[in-house]
This record gives C-alpha cells, sequence and structure tokens, in this order.
C-alpha cells in the first residue's frame, strides 16, 4: 500500500494484517529529500469568514519576507489537506513559500460548499488575496513578491488574480484555465444537445448566473477585463482537455496578445486535464518556474 508520512512523503509498504506486521518497500519518488514543512493556517477573510489553508515553507530559509505562490486548488467543490502534494512541494522547493487556501465553495463541509454559491470571481477570489494579507501581516511574505499559480477552478483564479482582482500578484501562471465563461456555458450546452444538465446547473449555482446568456457572466469573465492585466501571464494547456477546452487558453492568449500585453502559451500534447502523465507534468512545471524565477525570483 501507498502512505504518506510527514518524514518520508509517499512511500510504499507491505501490510501482512494477519501477522500485524509491516515493512517499508520503498519511495514512490526514489532518492528524493524529506518532504518540506506544511503549516495550518487559518485566517480571516474579508467579511469575517475564517478561511482554512496550507503553508508550504522552502528549506532551510526562516519564515520571514518570502516570495509567495498563491496555489488555489481546482473544482471548486473539493479541498485541500496536510497530504503530500507534487505541486506545491516542487514550486517550495525553488525556495518559494507556497499558499494552498480553502477558500469559500471547498468542500470542508456542507455550510462551507454552500458559502460559494454565487461567489465565483468574486469573495471566492478575495479569498485568496485575503490570505496574502494575512501573510504579509505576519511578517511571512513579502507582498512585492507575490505570483499566483492555477489548478483546475484555480487556473480561472489564476487570471481572474491578474484581472478581476488586479494590483497584488506580479505574475499569473494559468494551466487549463477558463478565460471566457459565456464561451464555456455554451460549450457545456452544447455538449449536453442544449438539455437541462447536471453540469449546466453545477456552473451556474457557483457562478450566480442563469446560464450562458446571463450578462453578469461579463464582470467576472478575464477575457472582458484586459485592461486592467499589468502583470505577465502564462497560459498552459492540454489539446485533449475534455473538461475545460484549450479554446479557452488560445481566445486568451490572442486577446492578451492583441492588447499588447505580457503573454506566453505552451501547448501540452496528448494530455487531458488533470495532467494524468508524469512526462506532461514534466512539461508544465518546467516553463512554469522559469516564469516564475524571470518574474518573481526567489533568491
Amino acid at each position: 500500500m501507498r502512505v504518506d508520512g510527514p518524514k518520508d512523503g509517499f512511500v510504499y509498504e507491505l501490510v501482512d494484517l494477519n501477522a500485524r506486521e509491516q515493512g517499508r518497500l520503498g519511495e514512490v519518488y526514489e532518492g528524493e529529500p524529506p518532504p518540506l514543512q506544511v503549516r495550518r493556517i487559518t485566517y480571516a477573510a474579508i467579511d469575517g469568514l475564517q478561511i482554512p489553508a496550507y503553508l508550504t515553507l522552502p528549506r532551510e530559509r526562516a519564515a520571514k519576507d518570502l516570495p509567495l505562490i498563491v496555489l488555489p486548488q481546482g473544482g471548486p467543490a473539493v479541498r485541500d489537506t496536510a497530504d503530500f502534494e507534487w505541486w506545491s512541494q516542487a514550486l517550495a522547493d525553488q525556495n518559494y513559500a507556497v499558499l494552498q487556501p480553502n477558500y469559500r465553495g471547498s468542500n470542508i463541509d456542507t455550510r462551507f460548499l454552500s458559502a460559494g454559491f454565487g461567489e465565483w470571481g468574486r469573495k471566492m477570489q478575495t479569498d485568496l488575496s485575503d490570505g496574502v494579507r494575512y501573510l504579509v501581516k505576519e511578517g511571512i511574505v513579502d507582498p512585492q513578491r507575490v505570483c499566483i499559480v492555477g489548478a483546475s477552478y484555480g487556473r480561472y483564479a489564476a487570471l481572474a488574480g491578474g484581472t478581476l482582482d488586479a494590483g497584488v500578484y506580479r505574475c499569473a501562471v494559468s494551466v487549463a484555465g477558463i478565460s471566457d465563461l459565456k464561451r464555456l456555458l455554451d460549450w457545456v450546452n452544447a455538449s449536453n444537445f442544449h438539455r437541462q444538465n447536471r453540469s449546466q446547473r453545477y456552473w451556474d449555482r457557483f457562478m450566480g448566473v442563469s446560464g450562458p446568456d446571463d450578462p453578469i457572466l461579463d464582470s467576472i469573465s478575464p477575457i472582458k477585463h484586459l485592461a486592467a492585466v499589468t502583470a505577465p501571464v502564462l497560459l498552459i494547456h492540454g489539446r485533449d482537455d475534455t473538461v475545460v477546452p484549450f479554446d479557452q487558453s488560445r481566445v486568451m492568449f490572442d486577446a492578451l496578445r492583441h492588447a499588447k500585453k505580457d503573454v506566453e502559451f505552451v501547448t501540452l500534447q496528448h494530455e487531458d486535464h488533470w495532467l494524468s502523465r508524469s512526462a506532461t507534468r514534466l512539461q508544465m512545471l518546467e516553463p512554469s518556474v522559469a516564469f516564475l524565477r524571470a518574474h518573481n525570483p526567489p533568491e
């Protein structure tokens, strides 16, 4: 079985339930050093809601005035934990502090999940920057050295961080991000033959809209707020993504480039929404780290 612990990270162990014995077989990540420290923290959002989060700290650096990567998880109806997480560990290994907030709408409990309904791009977004302000107040983070890197819903949040919540982040990396919400909902409807469907209800509930023709969508679509973009943006997207169409990154890249913004685009060939193949995860990490180091040097 595969087990996870704060000392050794992911390891494989053989467990004999009859003999009540166990023995270590080997490491999942052979030859790697022990995992980096992960702290559980809680901070208050702008309206007082308590946001649970996890902070991964770089090795052998004092937790003071650190460069920060905000790494919101996907979903939104999922949650982060203190378990070993390859993406946050990889970024912290580059000497960044990494914040993973369980913003409202995360699957902590029913009440916390429902607090996210209608808050897509609104308080779900400011829950992230409230975490930045908390770490700055605690002296852990340098407010001038903060970037956002997005995963799934977090990929949208990375784009929204540069448009709807501008001024907090000095760069943004969006992997398979949503840029045009109307275009996304039109695609969801077409995929379901324009019948009522669970996917459409899911998106409508979190976005607080009544479908793809709701004018509210423009207010929370990053592609409609290009003038606010001042930070460099890196877009990464898999060609075979069936959850968020590749077109979402392509149109955002074209729009940002047309607006003469600092933008780069990396296409992952034969990759899905979840970065399921290790080779493609590396293909994503390498340009991400290079981009972050160029625009937010950790040293």
